[in-house]
C-alpha cells in the first residue's frame, strides 16, 4: 500500500479578479498528523474548503489513495471519505449522543423505521472503544465541550472517514481536555486516518504534528517535518521575514493602586476573588476553563450582577449595572467571542470603531463625518488594520484584524483600565505579535491592562503578575520572579 493517502497538486482559485490559492500543494500520508499553517488569508480555509467539496477549484488536481478524484460538492467529499471538524461543532444539543452520531445516516430497520436500540448499541461500542466514560443515550448538552468535540469526531469516522480536517479544535479546551483529544488523534492515527490539524497555536503543532505545510499570501511556502523545524522558521515562512520581537513588553508599571477587588462573588461561577491593579501594569488572569475569570472580569465592568464583595477604584467604591457605567468611571471589556459579544459584524470598520463614542460626532442631528473619519484614519494607522476601505464590512476582515478594530474601539472609552479577555483567540502569529506590541504601548500609556488568556507562554511573557483562578475562587497571585507553568497549574488546580 502506498504511503501517500491524500494529494492536492496545483490548486488554484480565484474569486472575482482576486487569486486566493495559486498553484498550492498539499500531500497527507496514512496515520500521520498534517499541520496547515498561515496567517489569517493565507488560502488555508479556502483550500480545505475545495478538498471538502464547498467550493470548487479552478484547476489542479485531487488524488486520494493514487486515483484522480472530482469532488464538486459536500456529498462528493463525504463520499470519498473526508470529513472536517469545524471549530464551532455541528451538533444537535437536545438529542442523544446516538442520535446526533447517525444523523443524516440513521440506521433503519425492515420497516424502513429508524431502529434505535440498535443505534444506541452500535454508538455504545464507539465511546466504549474510545474510552469516553458517556452514555449514547446521553443529550448532548449533558456533556462538556471537549466531549461534544469528540462525539463529532466519532461521527466523522462512523461515516467511513479516512482523511478528517480539524478547523483550531482546542479553542475551546483546557490543557487537561487538550491531552483527551490528543488520545483520541493517536487512536485514529493507529487506525491508519489521515488528520489535517488547522492550529494558530504553534507549540500544539509541535505537540501532535509529524509534518507541518505552511502557506503564505495563497501560495505554497513548504512542508516541514515537525521534529526538525523550529518556531522562529515557521513564523518566518509564514510572514516571509523574521519577527524580532514576538512578545514585546517594555512597560514598567507604578506603584499607584488603580483598584482594589475584595471578596468578589455573583453567587454562581465567581465565589470569592480578590486583587490589586496598579497603574500601567499588565495584570494575567490564569486558570482551567470554567474557572470564573471572564465571569469575574464581568462583574467588574458591569455585564454580570455581583451580590457580595466591592470594587475600588481610585479609592472610591463603584458598583456597574452597565458597560455605559464602567465606561464612564474609563473601564472597558473586550469581550472573549468578538464575533458574536463585541463586533456588528455587517456594518463598516468606522462604525466598529467609534461607536462607543459616537456621541462625541453628532451636532444637532447630524454626525460629523470629517472628524470621525479623522480618529478612525488615526486608529487604523496606529493599530496596523488591514481593509480596503473604513467602510469595508468587518466581516470580510481576518480574524486579527477584527480584533485591532475591537481594542482600539474600547480604548477610546477605557481611560484607566482594559481589561481584554482572550485577546489573541483565533488570531494568526503576526497579529498575535502585533497585539501584544499594542498591550505593551497601552500599559506604557498609563492604561492598566487586565489579560485573561488560557495559553500560558503569553501571560508568562506579557505580564507583570499573574492572578490565578479555580472553581471561583483566586488562589494565588505570582509576581515575575516565582512564574513557571508549574507554578501556575499547581495554583489552577488547588
Amino acid at each position: 500500500m502506498s504511503e501517500v493517502l491524500l494529494q492536492m497538486k496545483k490548486i488554484n482559485k480565484k474569486f472575482g479578479n482576486n487569486q486566493v490559492l495559486t498553484n498550492v500543494d498539499l500531500d497527507l500520508n496514512y496515520g500521520e498528523v498534517l499541520g496547515l499553517l498561515g496567517e489569517n488569508g493565507a488560502g488555508k480555509s479556502t483550500l480545505m474548503k475545495i478538498l471538502t467539496g464547498i467550493y470548487q477549484k479552478d484547476s489542479g488536481e485531487i488524488l486520494i489513495k493514487g486515483k484522480s478524484v472530482k469532488i464538486d460538492n459536500a456529498e462528493d467529499g463525504k463520499k470519498s471519505g473526508i470529513r472536517i471538524i469545524h471549530q464551532e461543532l455541528m451538533l444537535c444539543q437536545n438529542i442523544s449522543i446516538a442520535e446526533n452520531i447517525y444523523m443524516g445516516q440513521e440506521l433503519k430497520n425492515q420497516a424502513g423505521f429508524v431502529n434505535i436500540k440498535r443505534q444506541l448499541s452500535e454508538a455504545q461500542k464507539m465511546l466504549d472503544k474510545y474510552n469516553l466514560g458517556i452514555q449514547s443515550s446521553q443529550l448532548l448538552n449533558e456533556l462538556t465541550i471537549a466531549q461534544q468535540q469528540m462525539i463529532e469526531i466519532i461521527r466523522a469516522i462512523s461515516f467511513g472517514a479516512e482523511i478528517v480536517v480539524m478547523d483550531e479544535p482546542t479553542s475551546s479546551l483546557s490543557s487537561h481536555e487538550i491531552q483527551q483529544l490528543y488520545g483520541m488523534i493517536k487512536k485514529l492515527q493507529s487506525e491508519n486516518v489521515g488528520i489535517i490539524y488547522i492550529s494558530h497555536k504553534l507549540n500544539e503543532l509541535f505537540d501532535i504534528t509529524n509534518r507541518i505545510t505552511v502557506l503564505r499570501d495563497g501560495y505554497y511556502i513548504d512542508t516541514v517535518d515537525t521534529n526538525h523545524t523550529s518556531r522562529d522558521e515557521l513564523v518566518r515562512m509564514m510572514v516571509g521575514r523574521e519577527i524580532s520581537k514576538y512578545y514585546y513588553k517594555t512597560n514598567i508599571p507604578q506603584s499607584e493602586l488603580v483598584m482594589s477587588v475584595k471578596n468578589l462573588s455573583d453567587g454562581k461561577r465567581v465565589k470569592n476573588v480578590s486583587f490589586d491593579l496598579f497603574k500601567g501594569e499588565i495584570l494575567g488572569c490564569a486558570g482551567l476553563i470554567g474557572a470564573g475569570r471572564s465571569e469575574a472580569m464581568q462583574c467588574i465592568s458591569g455585564l454580570r450582577k455581583r451580590i457580595s464583595g466591592n470594587v475600588k477604584i481610585d479609592g472610591n467604591d463603584v458598583v456597574f449595572f452597565s458597560a455605559e457605567e464602567a465606561m464612564k468611571h474609563g473601564v472597558g471589556y473586550v469581550p472573549e467571542d468578538r464575533k458574536i459579544e463585541g463586533l456588528f459584524l455587517q456594518q463598516g470598520m468606522d462604525f466598529n470603531i467609534t461607536i462607543n463614542v459616537l456621541k462625541e460626532f453628532i451636532k444637532k442631528l447630524y454626525v460629523n463625518k470629517k472628524t470621525e473619519q479623522k480618529l478612525v484614519k488615526e486608529k487604523v494607522e496606529q493599530f496596523s488594520i488591514r481593509a480596503s476601505s473604513f467602510t469595508q464590512t468587518v466581516s470580510e476582515l481576518s480574524g486579527g484584524n477584527q480584533q485591532k478594530i475591537l481594542i482600539a474601539r474600547w480604548l477610546m472609552s477605557a481611560k484607566k483600565i482594559l481589561i481584554l479577555d482572550e485577546p489573541t483567540r483565533g488570531v494568526d502569529v503576526k497579529s498575535k505579535a502585533d497585539i501584544y506590541q499594542l498591550i505593551d504601548w497601552i500599559a506604557n500609556s498609563g492604561i492598566s491592562v487586565i489579560m485573561v488568556s488560557s495559553e500560558l507562554p503569553e501571560l508568562l511573557s506579557m505580564c507583570d503578575r499573574i492572578c490565578v483562578f479555580s472553581n471561583g475562587n483566586t488562589t494565588g497571585i505570582l509576581n515575575k520572579s516565582e512564574f513557571s507553568q508549574e507554578a501556575v497549574m499547581r495554583l489552577a488546580t488547588s
